[in-house]
């Protein structure tokens, strides 16, 4: 009888930090080996940190990663396949590598480098073609990452060379829905080689892309045997008899609110703890935006670290005052009220003489609503400079997708928490949070959604129903559908035209726009590269 325990560390990495991470994998190894396991199983890159970006390019980063590597291997308790940055021939690479015995014994470089969505691994690392098969107590383990099971390829090559398990490591960012795709393609690859597979992913939040983890093993018929929980660190004995995976324990699956919520709180909790901020700032509007943004902050940090501050104009209803104060009040977090009319009056005072003789509609149309977004921006700033709390902007992906939102007004801060969260889904949200505990106002969810910076306004003033605008930001934006196939899909031309052109003039405004967290398959970030000058036609 062929017997071989596999230990998966789901860990959450910091990126540059070797030494730091270093220890994580070790006290892994560690527990690992207290449980029993005979080999343990860590994420792709999980040394250095993913994604390191241009930190690949530098020679003194290798040589870091290469000497704590060495180091590692001299004292983990069992054998250990983990992630890591390595020069070979000169050239750079994405590796797995085995320690054991002391020693890096075998070494993968990845094979299938991805450069698409938020992936750009065509420009640091040159491309593997090696098979690596590694022996563990009689048992051949093929070594495979990421990407390099998306295709046919890889994991037959390993197959033909007598694997008879497959390791995968991976630093897969999630998305809406991507834990179906990673089982499906899997799937396809278990199929094809005709055996059992492990799945080691990261997780963890990394500027604007969150790890969830979640990994898991499917047996050589494709069907899930293990199932890790999704965003949070883990180690599970997966049992390997006979060619066979033993059943074991599944976490349950996420709902779609369930794993966006989570997401953004792992975002939250992790973009200011590795990065060192004292907690967190936000304006507080008694709109839904802010509402779920305070939730999310509160959730991720703690009250204790979470200052909500509101600054009502002549323009602010009482129902939003209302409905603020409840609101602070059920999650325990410190509010203040700075009211913005003596500012607003100064600025107008200010400017005045410089607007005399300029057409009316230069100061009555948009201008004051700018500047009371910028009063709040400034104080907002001036209250981080002095706390050390990082300001945390509200603005959803509906608004920056058509620029509707103000420069160095309510996008000055330094966290975009929901930039990548449809107005739609802005709503679901509330309600998911509202049935964990009740503590958005249910005033806040039912009314009109206004901007409250002049008298009766909301937000459909100026666009269409957010039904409405956000399939069409969908269907252009993150299906790359033309003007021409969205009308055909049944929306208004009128519509059609108005939000991509708004889509289209607003790219300078979010090129100014805090990072924020990405929870859809295509954000506005590192895999938005439009230009902000073209005058490309769309076909309509």
């Amino acid at each position: 009888m062929t017997t071989l325990k596999i230990a998966v560390a789901q860990i959450n990495s910091i990126v540059g930090d070797i030494a730091g991470n270093a220890r994580i994998l070790l006290d892994h190894a560690q527990r690992a080996a207290a449980m029993g396991a005979d080999l343990m199983l860590a994420p792709e890159l999980a040394l250095c940190g993913y994604p390191p970006e241009d930190l690949l390019l530098r020679p003194d980063f290798y040589r870091a990663c290469e000497a704590e590597l060495a180091h590692l291997a001299g004292q983990v308790p069992l054998p250990v396949v983990v992630g890591h940055p390595g020069l070979w021939r000169e050239q750079r690479y994405n590796c797995a590598s085995l320690l054991r015995g002391g020693r890096v014994e075998a070494t993968y470089r990845k094979h299938r480098l991805p450069n698409y969505q938020v992936f750009d691994e065509e420009r640091y690392f040159d491309a593997g073609d090696d098979v690596c098969v590694i022996q563990v107590k009689g048992v051949a383990c093929g070594l495979n990452i990421c990407a390099d099971i998306w295709e046919p390829g890889s994991a037959e090559g390993a197959r033909a060379a007598g694997a008879e398990l497959l390791l995968t490591l991976n630093a897969s960012p999630f998305h809406l829905n991507k834990q179906q795709e990673r089982l499906d393609v899997l799937q396809q690859r278990v199929l094809a080689t005709g055996i059992p597979a492990l799945y080691a992913n990261l997780v963890g939040g990394q500027d604007e892309l969150v790890f969830d983890g979640a990994s898991f093993a499917l047996d050589h018929q494709g069907r899930i045997t293990h199932q890790l929980p999704a965003f949070e660190t883990a180690l599970a004995l997966v049992e390997y008899r006979d060619g066979h995976l033993l059943p074991g324990d599944q976490a349950p699956a996420m709902g779609e609110e369930q794993a966006a919520y989570t997401a953004l709180t792992l975002g939250v909790r992790d973009y200011i703890g590795k990065n060192g901020f004292s907690g967190a700032i936000l304006g507080l509007s008694g709109g839904i935006d802010s509402a779920l943004t305070l939730c999310i902050a509160v959730d991720a940090l703690g009250a204790d670290k979470v200052r909500a501050v509101m600054m009502p104009s002549p323009y602010t209803a009482q129902m939003s005052l209302d409905d603020s104060r409840a609101m602070v009040n059920l999650l325990g977090v410190r509010y203040d009220e700075i009211p913005i009319a003596s500012a607003m009056a100064t600025y107008e005072s200010l400017l005045a003489p410089l607007f005399a003789g300029l057409p009316p509609t230069t100061w009555a149309d948009t201008t004051p609503e700018n500047i009371q977004a910028r009063i709040r921006g400034m104080l907002l700033m001036a209250l981080s400079n002095r706390t050390g709390s990082i300001v945390l902007t509200t603005g959803n992906k509906s608004e920056m997708a058509v620029g509707y939102a103000t420069l160095y007004g309510d996008m000055a801060g330094g966290f975009a928490v929901i930039k990548d969260v449809f107005k739609t889904l802005v709503y679901r949200l509330a309600r998911y949070r509202n049935s964990l505990s009740p503590v958005i106002p249910e005033n806040i969810i039912v009314r009109p959604p206004s901007a409250e910076l002049k008298p009766d306004q909301t937000d459909q003033d100026t666009l269409p129903p957010y039904e409405v605008l956000d399939a069409i930001i969908h269907a252009y934006m993150e299906e790359d559908r033309s003007p021409r196939e969205i009308v055909a899909a049944g929306h208004a031309e009128a519509d059609v035209r108005r939000v991509v052109g708004m889509l289209r003039r607003n790219e300078y405004k979010r090129r100014q726009a805090p990072v924020g967290i990405r929870i859809t398959r295509r954000g506005f970030g590192k895999d938005w590269r439009y230009p902000i000058t073209s005058r490309y036609p769309d076909e309509f």
